[in-house]
């Protein structure tokens, strides 16, 4: 799913645009909860990302080229520094506060 093609700022706003790259394994359960969980945020910056979900059992060159070595595995390419957060990605309130998403109301489930 995406939103788009955007640079590090949406226009105007001076809010921050978010270019993600969630690798995953199939429905693997910490894949299937990550990937909801990417969305979850996702869903709270209208406007504003870009999500690519790639499964490695069906592109795992991707997840090589990306020096992916755990699923699942986010990487956050805009905006700047690009990151990797490697982990089950199971609490949506926690992935806010790495990407540095201050949202008060977003639950922790």
């Amino acid at each position: 799913m995406s939103e788009g093609e955007k640079g590090a700022s949406c226009r105007g706003t001076g809010e921050a645009f978010y270019r993600l790259r969630l690798f995953v394994a199939g429905n693997e359960p910490n894949s299937s909860k990550a990937r909801r969980v990417v969305e979850q945020v996702c869903r709270r910056l209208p406007g504003r990302w870009e999500l690519e979900v790639v499964d490695v059992l069906v592109d795992y060159q991707a997840a090589l080229d990306n020096n992916v070595m755990a699923i699942p595995t986010l990487i956050v390419e805009l905006p700047p520094p690009r990151r990797l957060i490697v982990g089950s990605l199971a609490k949506a309130g926690k992935l806010m506060e790495v990407l540095g998403i201050d949202d008060g109301h977003l639950s922790n489930g």
